[in-house]
């Protein structure tokens, strides 16, 4: 060994761990320090993890004392309340006495713990104050000396028992393997002397671990995998713009060694750092003009505060609107039991029992060695809410909104504290709810106008390099919107071009050269939500109303032809599957066929598509078998409370044996059941220049619309507003 390598070891061994506190900051984005109410929280007896330090912090747009700077004292409100801290550690402690971990708990990983949602109808049947909670349990998901296991815990009773285990694939990774990973590829020689054949110093070296995907046995060997792609910080803290290109770092995820380096990058210089830097303070000094003046309107809250309520922690009451709100480290956010008051009777009504991302499937398009295998599975391998850090007041979230943490465990099944996960606020977005201005050839004066003011619940996940924003919106009309934004940092492919002048005709380049040495390589993003919907009631159908052109008869009339309506009940799984196609039009109801409006119609909620990009990928891809259930933007199954997950319990290297396509494979009776509703948001990104260094959002969304479920228009009543209501500001001497 050369001296020069025997003092790179030396001082690897001697940074090692601010190597790693670095990398996974820079990953993960930690802070800098731990605030002091959460330190006291984290030295207190609260019992977090050693996560807390960024997990549990306080919020840093106050000097204050977090909003809620410590959970120990929660307890469960309602029979879908998430585990408290309390619960977690309780749940932590029967894990490790389970016989077959007794003899050594510290190699105990904790993969997933979260409540295992009693059964449904004693749910719906659950009223505050007439009723007691239903016994609390627990679905752990662990691995133990090299093997998967998954638990239920029942908390009341001390009792652990196994389930059953997926074929195939692997629990989603914990938070501090996906740390310890991005470490672990220095501590391999080999790995050392590329990067110094690159030319890069060590310590100006970030690796983010990348999901292997599954290509075949002769790839993985049985083993539980994870490639890591490296970048030069040098220069900018966007070090995401700056890839090794070329570069893959195979590594065991159980033994943390080493097994395979692949370098084909060989003359690909490193992009260089001058303009990616996009946070506020790299850009303070230089100049802006035009549209980069604008700052956001300060929307203020209305003087008696804000118009809805939230209720025992996770209730939430709005013009009409009941539901229940929490996060999910694999989910980010889930609504449950939604229900609205009929403004004509008062009654409350069911609309949906659960909502929520079920799975994400990013696909690159790019088939070369270093770019084959991303195509990432983002909820079931990562982790949507483990990656959802705090909010940013008035930034991410305006002034007047309430905020919700998440509880989650670490790998040690010690419970910690995700502060200002979810945030909700009213929003008025100088929208109209309806009006009519009569014409004044009739003589009458009427201008008629309502402002449409909505309630949203959001939650912002930072997958490594992407940010997605989910927003759950809920209007008085009824309708509930389901938006998903995109924002962030392309992951970004070197390339010895500089201009597109350089660029051979007809050659594959796989995405844009948006700046010198930097391609943004194309990919999709599929957001598929689960959506349980019981209109008012569990029983549900599931109609296509089809839109066809009709021709007339000759004679018949002076048109030639019409749109006709053409309903169509699915009796089955398949009969229900819906590929949209733009010349043929449809709608897509969930009715309730016992339930009838006063003239006859079935009450219902519809379905109103947007984001309808599909994959193109053939379908016997491997990736494309795990992500199978982009095969269509709509399916219909019936409730089965195991199948929530779209990829599959166990995502990760999984071979798409337990995915929504195989269920749905299996063409149950759906006519007047108790149905869920998949839809999956897509979108096709040919990245450009404008995405450059950092990503504008673009959002798409669908809707849940009411169809002939209330008997007119629910928000007819609705007040205007006057100048008499706006709040009076007192000047100031």
């Amino acid at each position: 060994m050369d001296y020069s390598t025997s003092l790179l070891r030396l001082t690897f061994l001697a940074l090692g761990a601010a190597l790693v506190l670095i990398v996974a900051r820079s990953a993960f984005r930690l802070p800098l320090a731990i605030d002091a109410p959460a330190a006291s929280f984290l030295h207190g007896a609260g019992g977090c993890t050693r996560f807390s330090p960024w997990a549990c912090r306080s919020p840093r747009t106050e000097k204050s004392t977090p909003r809620r700077p410590s959970h120990e004292s929660d307890v469960p409100r309602h029979p879908l309340d998430p585990l408290t801290v309390t619960e977690v550690s309780r749940a932590r402690d029967l894990l490790r006495a389970h016989p077959p971990f007794a003899s050594a708990p510290s190699a105990l990983a904790v993969h997933a713990l979260a409540l295992d949602e009693p059964d449904k109808p004693a749910v719906r049947r659950w009223r505050k104050g007439a009723h007691g909670l239903p016994p609390r349990r627990a679905v752990a998901v662990v691995r133990f000396q090299g093997e998967s296991h998954v638990l239920a815990v029942d908390l009341a009773a001390g009792k652990v028992a196994p389930l059953p285990v997926p074929a195939s694939g692997y629990p989603t990774m914990t938070m501090d393997e996906q740390t310890a990973l991005c470490a672990a590829p220095f501590g391999d020689p080999a790995f050392n002397a590329t990067i110094r054949r690159r030319g890069v110093r060590l310590d100006d070296v970030a690796c983010l671990p990348i999901s292997p995907g599954w290509y075949g046995p002769a790839e993985d060997g049985g083993r539980r995998l994870i490639k890591s792609q490296c970048y030069s910080t040098e220069g900018t803290a966007n070090f995401y713009m700056r890839p090794i290109e070329g570069l893959t770092v195979l590594v065991d995820m159980d033994t943390r060694k080493v097994v395979h380096i692949s370098d084909r990058g060989a003359g690909i210089p490193i992009p260089a750092a001058k303009n990616t830097d996009y946070r506020g303070a790299a850009n303070d000094g230089t100049d802006r003009f035009g549209y980069q003046t604008v700052r956001a309107p300060s929307m203020e809250p209305a003087p008696e505060g804000p118009g809805f309520q939230i209720e025992d922690g996770h209730t939430v009451r709005w013009a009409g609107w009941e539901f229940h709100l929490k996060a999910d480290a694999r989910a980010g956010l889930i609504v449950s039991h939604a229900t609205v008051q009929d403004p004509a009777t008062g009654a409350r009504r069911e609309v949906m029992y659960k909502g929520m991302a079920s799975e994400l499937f990013v696909p690159y398009m790019d088939p070369t060695e270093a770019w084959y295998f991303k195509t990432y599975m983002d909820a079931g391998e990562y982790g949507f809410g483990l990656q959802a850090m705090a909010l940013v007041p008035l930034n991410d979230c305006p002034r007047h909104a309430r905020y919700m943490d998440g509880v989650f465990v670490a790998a040690d099944g010690r419970p910690y504290v995700r502060e200002n996960m979810i945030c909700v606020f009213e929003r008025y977005a100088g929208d109209i709810a309806w009006r009519h201005s009569e014409s004044p050839i009739t003589g009458m004066d009427i201008r008629e106008s309502r402002p449409k003011v909505t309630l949203v619940a959001r939650m912002a996940a930072s997958v490594a390099n992407y940010d997605y924003i989910v927003d759950w919106e809920f209007q008085t009309d009824g309708l509930i919107r389901i938006k998903v934004g995109l924002s962030g940092i392309l992951m970004v492919k070197g390339t010895p071009y500089s201009h597109m002048n350089q660029v051979r005709r007809n050659e594959e380049m796989h995405g844009t050269l948006l700046s010198e040495n930097v391609i943004g390589v194309i990919h999709d993003h599929y957001v598929t939500f689960r959506l349980d919907m019981d209109v008012d009631g569990a029983d549900n159908s599931f109609v296509r109303v089809d839109m066809a052109r009709q021709d007339t008869a000759p004679g018949e009339s002076p048109r030639r032809s019409y749109l006709k309506a053409t309903r169509h009940v699915a009796s089955t799984e398949k009969d229900a599957r819906v590929r949209l196609k733009l010349y043929e039009p449809a709608e897509f109801h969930v009715i309730n066929p016992t339930k009838k409006t006063r003239v006859g119609n079935p009450v219902g909620y519809k379905v109103v598509p947007a984001g309808t990009a599909g994959s193109l990928l053939d379908p016997e891809d491997p990736p494309q078998k795990r992500g199978a259930f982009t095969n269509n933007q709509i399916w219909v199954t019936p409730y089965n409370k195991s199948e929530e997950w779209a990829g599959g319990l166990f995502v990760y290297q999984s071979k798409g044996e337990d995915t929504l396509a195989t269920w749905s494979e299996r063409d149950r009776p759906i006519e007047n059941k108790d149905l869920v509703l998949w839809y999956t948001l897509g979108f096709h990104h040919i990245p450009c220049q404008e995405d450059f260094p950092i990503m504008p959002t673009v959002s798409s969304s669908f809707d849940l619309k009411p169809v002939n479920f209330f008997e007119s228009n629910p928000i007819l009543k609705q007040r205007p507003t006057m100048e008499k209501d706006l709040p009076v500001c007192a000047a100031t001497a």
